[in-house]
Formats: C-alpha cells, sequence, structure tokens
C-alpha cells in the first residue's frame, strides 16, 4: 500500500517540471529578440523616416543600384520622380529608395 501512495505523490509534484521545461525556449525566444527582431524594427523605423524626409535636391541610392536626384514626390502615389542624367526621369516607387546620399559623396 505504501508503494502505491509513494507513485500517487510522485506523479502530483510533476507540475513544476512543466514551466522549467519551457524555459529553454522562452530564453531562446528572448535572446533572438535581442540579437534579430529588435535591430530590424530600429533599421526600418529609420529607414521610414528617412523616406519621410526626402525633399527635392536630395540625391538617393535606389535599392536596384540606381544613383539619382529626387525632382518630384507624388506623396498620394507613393511615387518619387528621379533624374538619373540630363534629360533621363523615371518615376519609382518611394520604398525602392534605399538610401539617402550626403553631398560630399
Amino acid at each position: 500500500m505504501s508503494d502505491v501512495a509513494f507513485a500517487m505523490s510522485s506523479q502530483g509534484g510533476g507540475g513544476g517540471g512543466g514551466v522549467m521545461g519551457l524555459l529553454p525556449f522562452i530564453l531562446m525566444f528572448v535572446i533572438l529578440y535581442l540579437l534579430l527582431i529588435r535591430p530590424q524594427q530600429k533599421k526600418h523605423r529609420v529607414h521610414q523616416q528617412m523616406l519621410q524626409t526626402l525633399k527635392k535636391g536630395d540625391r538617393v541610392l535606389t535599392t536596384g543600384g540606381l544613383f539619382g536626384t529626387v525632382v518630384g514626390i507624388k506623396e498620394n502615389e507613393n511615387i518619387v520622380v528621379l533624374r538619373l542624367a540630363e534629360n533621363v526621369k523615371v518615376e519609382v516607387q518611394k520604398g525602392a529608395i534605399s538610401a539617402k546620399i550626403s553631398k560630399e559623396d
């Protein structure tokens, strides 16, 4: 009879092991968040801010590798008009602008 009581008491005490079993997964998620997700969100915010502050005359780089100068912005259509060379203008989606180039470059 004491063996049955021992078996029942050992099964009832296993509830705390479930939380300890999840601890490695929680720890991995926290590390993943700190190393990957959070920096990517910050980079996205900086890029969005750069796109919102675009103005005529800014020199930019597109995701396709084209350098151009902003000559117009169509806010309602989310389009930027770039001058690539003399008499060469293209329209690109605002999200295709990857960086603003400083005047010294």
